[in-house]
């Protein structure tokens, strides 16, 4: 038989006898390690650079690899059966499904959605109160996101409550965690007559690029993307770790103005930090593959050693954008457009209260309406009769906004009054005091035990007593956050207020305060705010504010200047004299 072998093959079947003879002698044959493969290779590839440097994984990077979240659903429902309250490594996974165990303070979940552009159907919207009301406390938040947060759900109802919401057609994974967050959009985006672009379809393309892409979950952080289609109401994207900004090229041998998207990159304003123009544009079509691209750079290349250094802000602070932008293109095996600001034409205004009212939507004899929604706080009740007003009078969308409130569109003209008194019904309103419709409040102490103050209780408190003493006739947002993670904003407010505990003697005692930050601004104003004064009591934050929109409003150079403006021109120890002597 041995001459059917050739030479070459004989030796080749020798080698491999005395191979397996060794393996034999030493008990057993060495197995080299393999390489990470499937979904989640880019993940443990650089977990894996790092412990080869000498690093360090954080908890939640070993809790990833140990046991991948969506590979723990069957033990996730199972605990759910027995009502079981997760420990701290579960707690992590289980935010890969929206669900967030905020315990001490509330011994339940949260509950973050998501929802693209911040739009889904009426009935979309009044099942998520019947979610609410069988599972958990009968009211929705709308979030900074241009989400819906429920919360006081029982261990016993988690799994009850994401298989619900997917119901609905709509989601819950990735919404919490190291993952990829809601993606945003124009709130008017199809109806604003002078947006840009329409920012519907890429928000839309974006989530479902990640929602069906398990490598893209895990990454060394959250991660935040919005598009800006340029229409009348803000979307802050330049609070994103990815902001797209529709932008228009000058004509030069036509009239015909080419539609490109601005990439601008890094945004975290709880770090003090806007995301900054990259100087690199990309068409439609591009959009995804770029963020995908930059992602991936991200996934690989940020610190998983060190949560308050995780972000992409770090990476870019590290190396540089021409650095991170080479590795991009290296990923995408291309050049990338760089245009210089002077070929765009420029972007139209914001109306910081377009966001609260009725408006013209481009379609002729049709509306949109903003309904006010005091710091994104709505029972089920009133969750039901919007549902019900959209579908019977609108276009049967809601759309959500990042300013805590939504807007019914596509009522037509003859409907806007029956609408304007259902909201009333429903003690709610389409109108609001400019205060009021530019306050902006986290869940605070009441809902999270990182609050250091209850910041929607006290941001209703301030407005209220605020618009019995001042009428102010330009806008002025107020934005009232519990901590450092800055959910509300603070740092991008006119006035920003971080709940900050207040030592009252000197055994340790605190009581519920505030840091008072001015300043800030958004959109074509952006600016992170600073402090002027530091661990002010909760019960004497709205006298600070009042006299500081008094001495505002006593002390401006004109009645066009803003406050924004105002506090950029006074430097501070003025600024409090002028402010501790306003009446």
């Amino acid at each position: 038989m041995s001459s059917d072998f050739s030479s070459e093959q004989k030796r080749y079947l020798e080698g491999f006898a005395a191979g397996i003879g060794a393996g034999k002698l030493a008990g057993k044959a060495p197995v080299a390690p393999s390489a990470p493969s499937g979904p989640d290779a880019i993940h443990m590839t650089a977990q894996d650079s790092v412990t080869a440097a000498g690093g360090k994984l954080v908890d939640q990077e070993k809790w990833k690899r140990t046991e991948h979240p969506f590979d723990a659903y069957a033990r996730f429902k199972e605990q759910s059966r027995r009502n079981e309250a997760p420990k701290p490594e579960d707690n992590f996974r289980w935010r890969y499904y929206g669900l967030f165990y905020v315990a001490p303070t509330q011994t339940s979940y949260m509950c973050r959605l998501r929802i693209p552009n911040g739009i889904l159907t009426h009935w979309q919207f009044a099942g998520v109160a019947d979610i609410a009301e069988r599972h958990g406390g009968p009211y929705v938040h709308v979030t900074t996101r241009a989400n819906l947060q429920l919360r006081e759900i029982a261990p016993s109802s988690g799994a009850a409550v994401v298989e619900a919401v997917e119901n609905l057609g709509l989601n819950t994974r990735g919404s919490g965690a190291d993952n990829i967050r809601n993606v945003t959009g124009g709130a008017t985006a199809g109806i604003d007559g002078q947006e840009i672009a329409d920012t519907r379809q890429l928000a839309s393309d974006w989530h479902k690029h990640i929602l069906n892409d398990r490598s893209l979950y895990g990454l060394p952080r959250k991660f935040n993307v919005a598009f800006d289609g340029g229409g009348i109401i803000a979307t802050l994207e330049e609070t994103n770790d990815i902001g797209f900004q529709a932008v228009q090229l000058r004509a030069k041998d036509n009239d015909y103005k080419q539609l490109m998207w601005r990439v601008t990159l890094g945004g975290i304003t709880g770090h003090k930090d806007l995301a900054r123009a990259t100087g690199l544009f990309c068409t439609s079509e591009d959009c995804i593959a770029v963020a995908d691209a930059i992602v991936r750079v991200f996934i690989s290349h940020g610190t998983r050693t060190d949560r308050t250094k995780a972000r992409l802000k770090y990476l870019l602070d590290a190396w540089g954008f021409e650095r991170f932008l080479g590795e991009v293109e290296t990923l995408l095996g291309r050049k990338l457009t760089r245009l210089s600001e002077s070929e765009l034409l420029p972007r139209p205004p914001i109306d910081r209260q377009a966001h609260i009212g009725v408006r013209a939507q481009k379609q002729p004899g049709l509306n949109w309406i903003g309904v006010h929604c005091p710091v994104g706080r709505l029972s089920v009740d009133q969750v039901r009769g919007l549902a019900m007003l959209a579908g019977r009078y609108g276009d049967g969308d809601i759309r959500l906004t990042v300013w805590q409130n939504l807007l019914m569109s596509g009522v037509r003209d003859g409907d806007v009054e029956a609408v304007i008194t259902g909201l009333a019904a429903l003690d709610l309103s389409a109108s609001a005091s400019t205060l009021a419709s530019g306050l902006v409040a986290c869940t605070g102490k009441t809902g999270c035990k990182f609050a250091a103050a209850y910041t929607k209780e006290d941001a209703v408190r301030i407005a209220a007593s605020l618009d019995q003493k001042l009428v102010l006739d330009q806008p002025v947002n107020i934005h009232v956050t519990g901590c450092h993670h800055s959910c509300a904003q603070h740092y991008i407010g006119d006035i920003g207020l971080v709940g900050a505990p207040v030592p009252v003697n000197d055994e340790g005692d605190t009581i519920e305060g505030y840091d008072i930050i001015v300043g800030g601004g958004f959109a074509d104003q952006a600016m992170i705010g600073r402090l002027l004064w530091p661990k002010v009591p909760a019960g004497e934050a709205a006298g600070h504010v009042e006299r500081l929109l008094k001495a505002w409003q006593a002390h401006r150079t004109s009645p066009d200047e803003s406050f924004q403006a105002f506090t950029h021109r006074v430097d501070d120890e003025t600024l409090k004299a002028l402010a501790g002597g306003a009446s």
